[in-house]
């Protein structure tokens, strides 16, 4: 959850909106960074509100990397870089990114009360939670391995960090020369590092991050 102080700030990167209307979410833009999330809302006198977040993640998307669009009952309100903190009635949405996808999604009340926003179930998010409901134990496994993947991926950075590190004159005559247990082959080194890739990717749409784990990844 982002502190008084961030959200103060996310709150001065928010510009209005220009009205246009939201496009709906393409097949195409599975592989395009786009995310697509909306938050039901009933308002004073049951009045029914949909909010929906769009987010660009990464390639040619005139302009938008990087930025956050807010659109209330499908008419375009607000947009922010990222991270983004959107004033809406009775809180606040808070988006955020990884360097792989999003680390959040969140709606946030004035009372505290944290709920995560529903992604469109055309986006990759939305398909990799229908997984998840679907197919449970294999979408467990699949996260076991990429839980897996990312912690070999921060044991070999520590590694190799550490060897050159231990390298320097003064810390060699303090505690010794240290050499890494482990030398693997350039292609093993690759193969791994692809698969801490894939393994953050996966974690991403799952709106899943670890301060060491996912960061380490990136």
């Amino acid at each position: 959850m982002l502190t008084e102080w961030k959200r103060r700030r996310a709150a001065k990167r928010v510009r209005p909106g220009d009205g246009r209307a939201l496009r709906p979410f393409r097949w195409w833009q599975l592989l395009s960074g786009r995310k697509l999330f909306h938050l039901p809302l009933v308002g004073e006198g049951g009045r029914r509100s949909v909010y929906t977040v769009d987010v660009r993640h990464w390639g040619r998307q005139g302009g938008d990397e990087g930025k956050a669009h807010l659109y209330l009952d499908g008419a375009h309100r607000a947009e922010s870089t990222l991270p983004a903190g959107f004033p809406v009635e009775g809180g606040t949405i808070e988006v955020a990114l990884s360097g792989f996808g999003l680390k959040r999604a969140h709606y946030v009340t004035a009372e505290g009360a944290d709920q995560r926003l529903v992604p469109d179930p055309r986006s990759a998010v939305g398909r990799r939670l229908r997984f998840d409901r679907e197919h449970p134990v294999v979408s467990r496994c699949v996260g076991a391995v990429s839980v897996v993947l990312l912690v070999i991926g921060v044991g070999l950075n520590v590694l190799q960090l550490l060897e050159p590190i231990a390298g320097i004159p003064p810390v060699v005559e303090r505690f010794g020369r240290f050499e890494s247990p482990i030398h693997l082959p350039l292609w093993l080194n690759l193969a791994f590092g692809f698969g801490a890739a894939v393994a953050g990717m996966e974690r991403g749409l799952r709106l899943r991050y670890h301060w060491l784990l996912d960061a380490a990844g990136n």
